[in-house]
């Protein structure tokens, strides 16, 4: 057990540093290339009058792997660069590469956003979608 522990605490620390060591950009520069991404499908999904994305996740797996797979590609290129990013990090820094760390920082910084995003996005391109229509 002390053995788990021990990571446990090399995990924490190691992803607490993170954001004051070198390529502190990451923090700022993957959560922004997913949110273009949330706005873009969001806008999308305002347009074609789909349900709310994460609503829809939650509440009706029979489209879940559907919308998943949506969401994996429009943030593949922002979770490989994270991917490599996180890679040349951990080189410079921890001179290993742990693929678990990776992983986690990726999720949060590059497939959260887009994820907790994507469905808010839409609501406002509906909202403004809806204000044209009435004007027109």
């Amino acid at each position: 057990m002390t053995e788990f522990t021990d990571i446990l605490m090399r995990v924490w620390h190691d992803l607490i540093s993170r954001p004051s060591g070198p390529m502190a950009f990451r923090f700022m520069l993957q959560p922004t290339m997913a949110i273009i991404a949330a706005v873009l499908d969001g806008m999308k999904d305002a347009r074609t009058g789909r349900s709310p994305y994460f609503w829809t996740l939650v509440h009706s797996p029979e489209v879940r792997s559907g919308r998943l797979k949506e969401a994996l590609k429009a943030t593949s290129r922002t979770i490989l660069l994270s991917l490599g990013m996180e890679a040349i990090y951990q080189y410079k820094v921890l001179h290993t590469f742990y693929i678990g760390e990776a992983l986690i920082i990726t999720f949060f910084l590059a497939v959260l956003p887009y994820m907790l995003l994507r469905g808010p996005f839409a609501r406002i391109a509906r909202y403004f979608l809806d204000k044209k229509k009435a004007n027109q």
